[in-house]
This record gives structure tokens, C-alpha cells and sequence, in this order.
């Protein structure tokens, strides 16, 4: 897809109109279809087939206003199996919209076709879609802008422009061959070959020139930036040169407004910010880029920069809109070193919950349950007389909660919760803390094998739930980003080394906590979420880097029907898919 058709996708907000078919007193109905296809792309001077919706890469940008109903018509007429996953729409009693394979729906076939149907409640700013089925969402991906209702203001001047600016990774190989290779090996996968800003790479590929996100602004214009970070497996830091970046809004919820020089922002997280063009033309031009933060063995990830071109219209120009001047200056930010933690702890720990009046902050103050759960890296024993090569070249790479790795069901969790046939679907008893505790940020245990099971923690409807997540370093200690669905949480504490149950509640933040729906677990540290099971169903959670969770780090909460009727699940629509 063209660059420029890309760009101010803000004009296709008259979509809401044309597509709001039915006004209700909450609000529009909204409708879409997806129509899911494979095409050819060329990236990297290299074409390769692609999973596609509606002929687009990154796909079409859904547009609701606060207390829309949204309808997903997804028709699959692609060669695997896909479902959709509306990454931070809260879902209330909406489950079987939720999307992540077995375990809120079986996935759509091909040839099939889903309407994913749901409401968009208190909820205003950026969110995304993404497939959730293997590692398809490498291509099939695209933003979600909620507006606020009609006649109700931003908390902050509204912006000249809006524009989504969505970080990808492409890899010439295809993505299913990639993952499959490395579950039958045991090793690690390949890594991407680029990364990329709306779909395109930039200037510092090979053969990639054409292929840049440009951003024309006006001198003395702020433009309203909405980040979404739809990568794989890395988090990235974010930065424009001779500019700084204002971050009004996180995973759909305002902030205090922070300024900075460059952001982090991991696979799964979305963020509002707004970038101010200099007051008068500055007769030059400047990088866009992303890298990624790692603390990850040498040879992991992708150590690549992205870069788009910021620049700038000459009012004194006959022609102020024309392409841009190649003899201007072009300047290059500074972006951290790769594994600047001691950045990303800081960074994190400036983004407070806006907890207004209009917009409070509803953090849990009492508990009901809490929960520790280490969360990282491990192996699995190689088949008898067999090789891998996973660490040692003896094992294969897994990875954990609790030491669980969780195995997905040949049925959705929620389906079989729902009609009470659960029996040999999954057990209702995951460990609410480490069986064997040891010293999670030390030296690693002599046996770093974990256990495979399909086990939900089960919450009573309205339990106020705390959660601490400690990263362990078993092989090595990595930053997780944890997605919980259906859910957003507050992040009330975060720290290095391991969590101290008695010193470390009392640093605890329950006055304006950001609120999110992604949270980076630092590494060889924990951090503390808490949320209210107000939402019945099934609910995943997992890491959001995407090799994570195929070696197992992820896991489920079942939240049991409460006892009025606006407390239960609604019964699943007559096209759910069937496995």
C-alpha cells in the first residue's frame, strides 16, 4: 500500500458516518467487513506472499466513537485457519468477540466467515487488531481509533492532524515456516529482517528508499501521533530528531502529560503522543526511528533501525506541498543503547493515571486474592535418542508461568466453560504461587525443565485481584510485556531484583497508577497490577512477544458469572466457529 494512502488516515473518520448503520441511544453502529486474503508484497527488494485484510498491509483502520457497537464481519479466504483479536477493548460479557485462538473462539476456517460483534465502553484513544492464531499477525494487523462521544473534548488542545504510526517487523522468509522450523527443532527462531513504520521500511534497508514513511508537517502545527507497536517479538524505542514527543494517552487511557525525547513502547502497547512542529521553517529535515531494547542473549532479536522522514512545508515555497528537498540537512535523533534499562525503568515509572474527576482512577484499594507468578524461560527435555537445539543443544526451549507452560486445548476454553463440559479440556487449579521457590533473579537452578498443562486460575465475579509478576533469569534475564484480555489493570508497583512481600507494597502507588492493558515485566525484576474480575468469561494472558508465547508463557483466568443479570455472559452467537 502506497505511503501516502497511509498517512492522514484521520479523513477516513467520515467513515463513521457512512458506516454507522443504526443510531441507539448509546451511540452508532459501526459496521466492517474483513475480507482475509494472501497477496504479493514486495519489501526489501524481495516479493513474497502475504496474509492480507481487504488488499492492505498494515490492514484498514477501524473508526468508533465511545459507546459504539461494532460489527467485524471477518470472511476467511485465506489457507489457514485466523481469528481476530481487538487488542484492548475491555469485552464486557462480549467474550466469544475476543478472538485469541481456543480460548475464546475455535478458529475461523477457510472458506468461513465470523461477525465479531461488541461494545466499545468507557474506553477512548488508540487500541489495535491482530490475528491471534500462530504467528500470522506479522502481516494481519491494524489500528483501532476510538473518538470521544460527539461534543465531548480531549483533556488537552486538540490537535491539528492525527495519524497512526504502527511499528511492524518483515522478514523475507514466511513467518509459519519460521516458527514451525524452531517448535520442531527446539531452538530459537529466526529473527526479522526489518522493521517497519506504517508497512514500509525506510532509507536504511537495502533497496528501501522508495519504501519510507514520510510525515509533511506545517510549521507551528501539533500533530497527534498514535503509536501502536505491532512487532513480534521486540519492544522499541521510539524518537524524532530536533523534536520532542508530548504522551497524552496510553492503551486507550488519558495520562498526565509526559514530555520526552524518545518513548519505549513494547509489542502489544499503544500511545497517544503529541509532536509540536517548529514554529517557523527550519529549511531542514529529520529521522523518525525505532530500534529495539533488549537485554536478550547476543543474536535474538533484530538489532535494525527504522527510520521515517519528518518534514517540513516551505511557506515561501511556490509550491509548499511538493517532495521534499534532498539537499536539506537531515538530522538523526539519539536513540539508547540497546539494553538501557536503567531508560526503560525511568521512562515507565513517569506515566501516572490523569485520575480526574472526569477521568478518575479506580485503582483496587482492598484486596481479595493475590497472586505471584514468576514468569520467563526454561526447556524441555529432548525426545528420547533425539537432538535439539535449544540451549546445550540437549533440550528445547520453553517457557513458563508458575512453571506451567501452557498447552492450548483442541477446544475453546470458553465454549467448554460455557456448556459445562470442561473434563478433559482444562483443569481449574493453576498454582497461585511458585511450587518451589527459589532465587528467581540469582543463580538459575541446576533443573530448568518446566511443566506443560492447560490450567485457569478460577476468580468469583467482582474479586479484587493483585497480581505480582517476577521475571526470572534462568536463561538469562529478558523484559516480558504482559497482555491481560478482557481486563485493564493498574500498575501499582514495579522493582529489580526479587519482589519482597514485606518492603516492597509499602512503595506502592494506589493514588494515580497508569492504567493499561500491556505491561512490560522488567528484567531480572516484578512489577504489581491490580484489576477488578468485573468481566465474566474466559481471559488470556500472555507475553507479547510472540516466540514467548509459542514455547508456552502464557496462561488463563476464568471469572464465573455474577449473581445479577448484567453480570453474566452473554450466550455465544449462532456463527461462532466451530473446531
Amino acid at each position: 500500500m502506497a505511503a501516502a494512502a497511509y498517512c492522514f488516515l484521520l479523513a477516513a473518520a467520515a467513515a463513521l458516518v457512512a458506516l454507522s448503520a443504526t443510531k441507539v441511544a448509546e451511540g452508532a453502529t459501526v459496521e466492517y467487513q474483513f475480507d482475509v486474503a494472501t497477496m504479493n508484497v514486495t519489501r526489501l527488494c524481495s516479493s513474497k506472499s502475504i496474509v492480507t485484510v481487504n488488499g492492505q498491509f498494515p490492514g484498514p483502520t477501524v473508526f468508533a466513537r465511545e459507546g459504539d457497537l461494532v460489527v467485524v464481519r471477518v470472511v476467511n479466504n485465506a489457507q489457514y485457519n485466523m481469528s481476530i483479536h481487538w487488542h484492548g477493548i475491555r469485552q464486557l460479557r462480549s467474550g466469544w468477540a475476543d478472538g485469541p485462538a481456543y480460548i475464546t473462539q475455535c478458529p475461523i476456517q477457510p472458506g468461513q466467515s465470523y461477525a465479531y460483534d461488541f461494545a466499545v465502553t468507557g474506553q477512548r484513544g488508540t487500541l489495535w487488531w491482530h490475528a491471534h492464531i500462530s504467528w500470522l499477525r506479522a502481516t494481519v494487523y491494524g489500528p483501532i481509533v476510538i473518538l470521544p462521544k460527539l461534543g465531548v473534548p480531549y483533556p488537552f488542545a486538540a490537535p491539528y492532524k492525527e495519524l497512526p504510526v504502527i511499528f511492524g517487523e518483515w522478514w523475507k522468509a514466511d513467518t509459519e515456516a519460521v516458527i514451525s522450523q524452531a517448535m520442531q527443532t527446539g531452538g530459537g527462531p529466526n529473527v526479522s529482517d526489518a522493521f517497519t513504520i506504517n508497512g514500509l521500511p525506510g532509507p536504511l534497508y537495502n533497496c528501501s528508499a522508495k519504501d519510507t514513511f514520510k510525515l509533511k508537517v506545517k510549521p507551528g502545527k501539533t500533530y497527534m501521533l498514535r503509536i501502536i507497536n505491532a512487532a513480534l517479538n521486540d519492544e522499541l524505542f521510539f524518537s524524532v530528531a530536533g523534536h520532542q514527543l508530548t504522551i497524552v494517552d496510553v492503551d486507550a487511557v488519558y495520562i498526565k502529560p509526559v514530555t520526552v525525547d524518545t518513548l519505549l513502547i513494547t509489542p502489544g502497547q499503544t500511545s497517544n503522543v503529541l509532536l509540536t512542529a517548529k514554529p517557523s521553517y527550519p529549511g531542514a529535515t529529520y529521522y523518525m526511528m525505532a530500534a529495539p531494547y533488549s537485554t536478550a542473549a547476543s543474536g535474538t532479536f533484530d538489532n535494525t533501525t527504522v527510520a521515517g522522514i519528518l518534514e517540513y512545508e516551505d511557506p515561501s515555497s511556490s509550491h509548499p506541498s511538493a517532495a521534499f528537498n534532498k539537499n536539506l540537512p537531515l538530522f538523526r535523533p539519539t536513540l539508547p543503547k540497546i539494553n538501557d534499562t536503567s531508560f526503560v525503568s525511568n521512562f515507565t515509572a513517569r506515566l501516572r493515571s490523569l485520575a480526574t474527576e472526569e477521568y478518575p482512577a479506580q485503582v483496587p484499594q482492598e484486596v481479595d486474592r493475590r497472586f505471584f507468578f514468576t514468569v520467563g524461560l526454561g526447556t524441555h527435555p529432548c525426545a528420547v535418542n533425539g537432538t535439539c537445539q535449544g540451549p546445550n543443544n540437549s533440550s528445547r526451549f520453553a517457557a513458563a508461568v508458575n512453571n506451567v507452560s501452557f498447552v492450548l486445548p483442541a477446544t475453546a476454553l470458553l465454549q467448554s466453560h460455557f456448556t459445562g463440559m470442561s473434563d478433559g479440556v482444562y483443569s481449574p487449579n493453576f498454582p497461585v504461587v511458585p511450587a518451589s521457590p527459589f532465587n528467581y533473579t540469582g543463580t538459575p537452578p541446576n533443573n530448568t525443565n518446566v511443566s506443560n498443562g492447560t490450567r485457569l486460575v478460577v476468580l468469583s465475579y467482582g474479586t479484587s485481584v493483585e497480581l505480582v509478576m517476577q521475571g526470572t533469569s534462568i536463561l538469562g534475564a529478558e523484559s516480558h510485556p504482559f497482555h491481560l484480555h478482557g481486563f485493564n489493570f493498574f500498575v501499582v508497583g514495579q522493582g529489580f531484583g526479587n519482589f519482597d512481600p514485606v518492603k516492597d507494597p509499602a512503595k506502592y502507588n494506589l493514588v494515580d497508577p497508569v492504567e493499561r492493558n500491556t505491561v512490560g515485566v522488567p528484567a531480572a525484576g516484578w512489577v504489581a497490577i491490580r484489576f477488578r474480575a468485573d468481566n465474566p468469561g474466559v481471559w488470556f494472558m500472555h507475553c507479547h512477544l510472540e516466540v514467548h508465547v509459542s514455547w508456552g508463557l502464557k496462561m488463563a483466568w476464568l471469572v464465573q458469572d455474577g449473581s445479577l443479570p448484567d453480570q453474566k455472559l452473554l450466550p455465544p452467537p449462532s456463527d461462532l466457529p466451530k473446531c
